[in-house]
């Protein structure tokens, strides 16, 4: 793979000869392809596969390829998500906080299309929590609510703001996520195309919008709360030089997150530079790049209030019929009412809105007029294409016999 050489030589400085070689490395490897489990709709326990567990999430998992997961009606279901395993590290922060007795109830999720941090942050969050995820980029934020909408959790919120929209409107979160955006080092190996993206140039302009970003965040933590700062890209301007400016701009205070030696995260590489951060290396880590940190906001901690919480923001929602009566579909009518289509069901099928499930698990609605079933699925959500493939694709469960 051609990487810039200006990518080549500042990544070499800052990883040194050792690292960089084993990161070159990875580059002759395919990228590994990992799942994280709904525990709201998929139990751990029902899984049927021998799947290698990512360390640092109980709920994710490895895969010994990368399936056609369009294929899948699980996938559609929100029974899994499909998310690289560095970002499920989002979780086990999490878990490392309840312990430490942070009472986290409103949380900020604030560049967060596609959604994969924010359902790992929901389904980790404690019972009573709400959690507002926000995408600044319309087309973008759509499919975040799509996502939100399918994991299927309660006391989400997706707005479409910039982050000095929240700034404005005074709104406070005990807990923010900063997935910034990044000049994509840590993306290479996994989208190419990022490469010819990447220059000198965008690296300084990221750094900067990054903390203009962490600026307006800033000012809508409560004392005393949470900021995890997070990109994935290698620099150290990106990185650990951002998060000293948070330190020496806000009297930010880094918090430790425990983690164990076999999971082979990178500490700091920034000379001068100790504090406790987070990076995951392809080649080292088993995973994509990604660089992480947990700061804490000066002043007696005290859980921000829920009431008028998106109040002056764009909230945007997406509402879908339900209905208590469901109709299972073979694995064929699954992917036919994922494309769209109208579908004929049993004729004791009643007559209205009508929840269609495969394996059990709901897949949307369809209003049954009798001699059909007029498809209620979102234009946005439908598969595009009209290819089915040779057996049923299944990633949970064993693949069925039978179409």
């Amino acid at each position: 793979m051609n990487l810039p050489e200006d990518f080549i030589r500042e990544t070499k400085q800052i990883m040194g000869e050792e690292r960089f070689h084993r990161f070159m490395s990875a580059f002759e490897e395919d990228a590994p392809t990992s799942i994280r489990l709904n525990p709201l709709n998929y139990q751990l326990s029902t899984i049927n596969h021998k799947l290698s567990i990512v360390p640092w999430c109980p709920e994710g998992f490895y895969l010994a390829g990368r399936p056609q997961f369009t294929f899948d009606p699980l996938f559609h279901a929100g029974c899994y998500y499909v998310q690289e395993a560095a970002s499920m590290f989002v979780t086990h922060v999490l878990r490392s906080l309840s312990t430490i007795n942070y009472q986290l109830s409103t949380i900020l999720d604030l560049c967060a299309a596609p959604g994969g941090k924010s359902t790992a942050l929901r389904t980790v969050l404690p019972p009573g929590s709400v959690l507002v995820s926000n995408e600044p980029v319309p087309s973008r934020a759509q499919i975040l609510l799509e996502n939100i909408t399918k994991w299927g959790w309660p006391d989400c919120i997706v707005t479409n703001n910039y982050p000095r929209d929240f700034r404005k409107a005074k709104a406070r979160f005990d807990l923010i996520l900063c997935d910034v955006p990044c000049s994509g080092e840590g993306m290479f190996r996994k989208d190419p195309a990022t490469i010819s993206e990447w220059s000198l140039q965008n690296v300084e302009k990221c750094w900067r919008l990054q903390r203009e970003i962490v600026a307006d965040a800033w000012e809508c933590l409560q004392p005393g709360g949470i900021l995890i700062y997070s990109t994935c890209t290698f620099n150290t301007k990106e990185n650990e030089e951002n998060v000293r400016w948070i330190m020496d701009t806000y009297d930010g205070e880094l918090i430790p997150i425990p983690t164990e030696p076999d999971w082979h995260i990178t500490s700091s590489l920034l000379p001068g530079f100790d504090g406790p951060v987070y990076r995951f290396i392809p080649g080292i880590t088993q995973s994509e790049g990604l660089f992480l940190a947990v700061l804490k906001k000066k002043g007696d901690f005290s859980p921000a209030t829920r009431k008028n919480l998106p109040s002056g923001l764009n909230v945007i929602s997406f509402d879908l019929p339900h209905s208590t009566f469901h109709q299972e579909l073979s694995y064929t009518d699954a992917l036919r009412y994922l494309r769209g289509e109208a579908l004929v069901l049993p004729p004791d099928t009643p007559r209205g809105i009508v929840t269609l499930t495969y394996q059990g698990y709901p897949l949307g609605p369809a209003k049954n007029i009798g001699n059909r079933a007029n498809n209620l699925y979102p234009k946005a959500w439908r598969i595009k294409t009209t290819h089915l493939p040779s057996e049923p694709v299944s990633i949970l469960k064993p693949t069925h016999s039978e179409y």
